[in-house]
């Protein structure tokens, strides 16, 4: 991770098929076009490799997720469960549609604890978010046994986890509905993009239309087509989407180099005692994007942390200060901080996170590091990284 490591001529010869032809939108212009339809090629092929009946390209992961929302009929006073690590866009997906975010405990999958999300429910609670965070999985057996419970949408995020399984099946085509990220620097990227996974073809009918301001696309003239219910743009370009097509082609390959990295490391810190590592539900298989590890308290932590910044191991993450990634750093959604007036259900129902004890994603967060999977490294180079990584936090246990 991640695919900007890799770009190539299989890149530059699908968008070369866009630029020739001069259309850049995904829809109309069809005599012009050359018979390249970029983004309807590159959904066909990513709803078979993720093994679902239907995929909506759109602009980013955040436009996936407030589509795959919308789609599901969620909206102003509906509640979505969440937890308390994630990015942004997922708070911010739920709150552009007047629904209302409601945060939740993590365990030790770094995921979405079930137990804290039956806890949550209310009878405006709509739907379940758990967010596959790093590239594994939360336990959606779990999950997706109170969501028929309580008759609500399990919507998966996958936007960090392209390319994990779990229980045999794709992330993202285990729930109602499953959200990737196509941005810069994940798995595949289109440069920025997104999708849309369902099984549900109402849902798939509703994520079509949705995206492109309400059009059905009905016919062959777009300016004729008629507007079954409100849409907004989140559209993806034909450029985005042929840059995505190549990459699709090389996912396989970028996973088995990631695992083939992700166990070097691991293997090397296994050795180092007080180190622990991630649950990874059982059933489940993680996409080896990040290696993410646990250490005795948060004080090692931080101590560990600065040992690796000191011996020049990048790309290590310790998300409990990181201000886009931890409910820690979130002080404009704990303050509901925004350019106009938020809807009166999100300032009636939204908890006070100020106030709010979320003690046991605490305790994970603040023992936890991440380390990114390059797949760029040569083989001498994830050798180097690994004996680093031991060194410098086995300097502090």
């Amino acid at each position: 991770m991640p695919g900007f490591e890799i770009f190539g001529a299989e890149e530059r010869k699908q968008v070369n098929d866009v630029l020739e032809s001069g259309v850049l939108m995904r829809y109309g212009f069809d005599g012009m076009r050359n018979n390249h339809w970029k983004a309807l090629e590159f959904e066909t092929a990513f709803a078979k490799r993720m093994d679902a009946k239907y995929c909506q390209l759109v602009s980013s992961g955040t436009a996936a997720l407030t589509v795959a929302l919308a789609s599901a009929g969620i909206g102003a006073g509906d509640e979505v469960i969440m937890p308390t690590f994630t990015f942004v866009a997922s708070f911010e997906s739920i709150l552009a549609l007047g629904a209302v975010p409601i945060l939740v405990d993590i365990d030790d999958t770094l995921t979405v604890d079930p137990k804290a999300v039956e806890a949550a429910i209310t009878p405006k609670t709509k739907c379940v978010m758990p967010v596959h965070m790093c590239g594994s999985m939360a336990d959606l057996r779990a999950l997706k046994a109170i969501c028929k419970e309580h008759n609500l949408i399990l919507l998966e995020d996958a936007c960090q986890a392209i390319g994990g399984t779990y229980e045999g099946k794709a992330l993202g085509s285990y729930g109602d509905l499953g959200c990737f990220s196509f941005d810069y620097v994940k798995t595949i990227t289109c440069g920025e993009g997104g999708a849309v996974l369902t099984n549900n073809k109402k849902y798939a009918l509703h994520a079509d239309h949705y995206q492109d301001h309400g059009h059905d696309h009905i016919g062959n003239d777009r300016g004729a087509e008629s507007h079954p219910f409100l849409g907004y743009n989140f559209r993806i370009s034909e450029l985005n989407a042929a840059v995505g097509l190549a990459q699709l082609d090389k996912l396989d390959g970028i996973l088995k180099i990631q695992k083939d990295n992700y166990t070097i490391l691991r293997n090397a810190l296994e050795t180092v005692q007080g180190v622990t590592f991630r649950k990874v539900p059982e059933g489940g298989e993680e996409n080896y994007s990040f290696l993410s590890f646990y250490l005795p308290t948060e004080e090692l932590t931080q101590k560990a942390h600065k040992a690796l910044i000191d011996a020049g191991v990048d790309a290590c993450f310790y998300w409990y200060t990181n201000n886009w990634h931890y409910i820690n750093g979130w002080e404009h959604l704990r303050n509901l901080k925004s350019l106009g007036n938020l809807p009166a259900e999100v300032k009636n129902q939204m908890q006070d996170l100020n106030n709010t004890d979320f003690s046991k994603s605490d305790a994970i967060m603040s023992r936890t590091i991440s380390s990114l999977i390059k797949i760029g490294w040569k083989e001498k180079q994830v050798h180097e990284r690994a004996e680093a990584l031991k060194k410098a936090i086995a300097s502090v246990l």
